[in-house]
């Protein structure tokens, strides 16, 4: 299922013309660090991952839904956005890197 959340991220990047930096998934969330134009709204670009990737996740393992998420959605309906500004883009990768100790698993 993670590589299927994975691959659908990257699959939504290429058109809208996002640049995929750094993912990471936790069993409870996902750590996303990409690159937009700055006409992209952070919101829409959030509204866009959670409803893709809920709709290929619930095709590609149709039992999933009735079993873990009882006719929910996949994802909750919060989430968090920060931007880069004066951290560098490298700050960041580190962060998200699987094993660091600073990321709650």
């Amino acid at each position: 299922m993670e590589d299927t959340l994975k691959w659908t991220v990257q699959e939504i990047c290429d058109p809208y013309g996002y640049t995929l930096l750094r993912m990471e998934a936790m069993p409870d969330h996902l750590h996303i660090f990409l690159s937009a134009p700055p006409t992209a709204a952070p919101t829409d670009i959030v509204k866009k991952i959670k409803s893709i990737t809920a709709n290929r996740i619930f095709a590609a393992f149709p039992g999933i839904k009735k079993k873990y998420f009882w006719g929910s959605g996949l994802w909750s309906r919060g989430y968090y956005i920060g931007t880069a500004g004066n951290v560098g883009a490298e700050t960041i990768r580190k962060y998200i890197e699987p094993g660091n100790p600073a990321i709650r698993r």
